[in-house]
């Protein structure tokens, strides 16, 4: 009987086993592929490249905590830092290149900005930066933990309240400038601006395309497009990558998830590889057990499901209420796919013309310009690949080039707004490779040359992406990113805390949860406070019930 049986073992299932297993529970993670991670894992998918499966540049979790509460450091990860930690190349007019480089210093940022976009868009990135990171600093606070809106609202508290004046920035022929709104924004106006949405609140503050464009399309790495209600925190959470930017752990995305099993194992956890969960036993309204793909039986006092939201009412059947399964099923909303990779093996970088020192360092933001965002996604509603594919080129083996061959490099390339389902009979099988293609195309134009440079190419289709890695129709976020989907309503209302009502020991954790996909980590460590909070209760309830009983057997006797 182990005090916990966690499902799966992406890095939030991890997560959660780690932070159990060192409050001195019993912990069993039962994982059927044979490598641990899930989707933040590293294989070799080409003789003497380490390639990722899924995530590559780790963002949000560097923000938490979790890296340093857990000393993950001891059990082997080690992050280089991105910076710059995006490179944004656009054609001009006469056929060449003009680029934006971000890096974590804001003003050298801005710098860059005002060479390619003028004064007034770095004087107002540089306002827009402080405004915006200082807000997202409350947001994370509320990702912190479960979504309740005592919680919400102590996060919201005090967004808006700005200095009456801050010193601008300096920088060349710029002197000092006052950055920001004096005084206290009102809360109507707060609201207007985090339920705008992120194109509009681009164009409130910018006026040339191109910065547009570059923070557009990485605001829309969440999923939704940019022209949708109340995406302008997919925009507005970037300054917080001056703060501290993203990170790539040595050898790959996986060195995460090894050094997460590393530390599970310090503290008497079990990772089972190559035997996942077949069925969740429930017994008494409660559960009882997992039931394995080898037909073992591992006895549970609680479960933690790390997988997809779907399959663990699946995994539940008919342990679970029919109403509660029924609503489930018809009420989250999963979705039409998000993205592909490309896994290239190559015997060069790509060689933008505009290319300023570092730029293979960070994310390559390939995209002309909003329109052609707006048309990737209107051929996803259409059921079609994007005619003309934005693009993120990842070169990490320019950092890190152990995880190629001497003289090669390893690089992703992923492609947004690729619909599972395809129209007009096709399907991903036939048109994969025809699509990467494409997608190789694309940076091609942009670094001429390129495509002549690859040797190795392995696609993930959305399809792919649910075969290998569980992530249901390709969706990498498990679950649609929208307002009606995040906070307290993921992914339902009555699941948003990490327990499934009427069903006792059962818990959720994983990017079907608050706060949703992404290399995070903060559903776990929630998941785990969570179970850890109902196991101290249930402790407590059983030292003071058995007092009681017989004065509760008196009273029911006395006339």
């Amino acid at each position: 009987m182990r005090d916990v049986v966690v499902i799966g073992s992406g890095h939030n299932a991890l997560v959660a086993a780690c932070y159990l297993a060192r409050a001195g529970l019993d912990v069993e993670v039962l994982e059927r592929d044979t490598v641990p991670g899930g989707a933040v894992s590293t294989v070799q998918r080409f003789p003497g490249y380490a390639v990722d499966r899924g995530s590559s540049a780790h963002i949000m979790i560097r923000h938490t905590g979790i890296v340093e509460e857990l000393d993950l450091a001891r059990h082997g990860l080690a992050y280089l830092d991105l910076d710059p930690w995006a490179f944004a190349p656009f054609r001009t007019p006469d056929g060449g290149q003009r680029a934006i480089t971000f890096h974590a210093d804001l003003d050298r940022t801005c710098a860059c900005i005002e060479a390619v976009c003028g004064a007034r868009d770095a004087d107002a990135y540089h306002a827009w930066a402080g405004d915006w990171a200082d807000r997202n600093e409350r947001v994370f606070a509320a990702f912190a933990g479960p979504p309740t809106p005592a919680r919400l609202g102590r996060a919201a508290l005090g967004i808006g309240r700005r200095p009456s004046a801050t010193p601008g920035r300096a920088g060349p022929g710029m002197g000092r400038r006052p950055s920001g709104t004096p005084g206290r924004l009102r809360g109507g106006e707060i609201a207007r601006q985090f339920l705008t949405t992120a194109d509009h609140l681009l164009d409130e503050h910018f006026a040339d395309e191109r910065l547009k464009t570059a923070l557009a399309w990485l605001g829309a790495q969440a999923g939704p497009p940019t022209h949708e209600v109340a995406t302008a925190d997919l925009v507005g959470w970037v300054p917080l990558l001056h703060r501290r930017p993203p990170g790539r752990p040595v050898g790959g995305s996986g060195a995460l998830t090894r050094a997460l099993a590393g530390r599970l194992a310090a503290d008497g956890g079990t990772l089972r590889l190559g035997d996942g969960a077949r069925r969740i036993v429930v017994a008494g309204g409660r559960v009882a057990a997992v039931q394995t793909d080898s037909g073992d039986v591992v006895g549970a006092r609680a479960v933690l499901a790390g997988c997809h939201v779907l399959t663990t009412v699946d995994l539940l059947g008919d342990g679970l209420p029919a109403a509660l399964a029924a609503r489930i099923r018809r009420a989250v909303r999963v979705g039409n796919g998000l993205g592909m990779a490309v896994r290239l093996g190559t015997t060069d970088l790509p060689r933008y013309p505009a290319a300023a020192p570092g730029a293979h360092t960070g994310l390559q933001l390939l995209a002309a310009d909003r329109r052609t965002l707006a048309a990737a996604y209107g051929d996803y509603l259409a059921g079609r690949p994007p005619a003309d594919p934005p693009v993120v080129v990842m070169t990490f083996s320019a950092i890190d080039p152990g995880i190629a061959p001497p003289g090669r490099h390893n690089i992703t390339v992923w492609g947004q707004w690729y619909p599972y389902e395809l129209a007009g009979g096709e399907s991903w099988d036939a048109v994969g490779r025809r699509e990467a293609d494409r997608l190789i195309a694309r940076v091609d134009a942009a670094a001429p040359g390129f495509a002549g440079t690859v040797e190795h190419v392995h696609v993930q289709t959305p399809a792919d992406i649910e075969r290998e890695l569980g992530m249901l129709r390709g969706n990498v976020m498990h679950v649609e990113m929208g307002l009606d989907g995040m906070f307290a309503l993921r992914p339902l209302p009555e699941l948003a805390g990490y327990r499934v009502p009427g069903l006792a020991g059962m818990y959720l954790t994983g990017a079907s949860t608050h706060p949703g996909g992404g290399v995070f980590g903060a559903s776990g460590r929630t998941a785990a406070h969570v179970i850890l909070s109902d196991l101290r209760r249930a402790r407590r309830a059983s030292r003071i019930v058995p007092p009681i009983l017989p004065q509760l057997r008196a009273f029911r006797r006395s006339p």
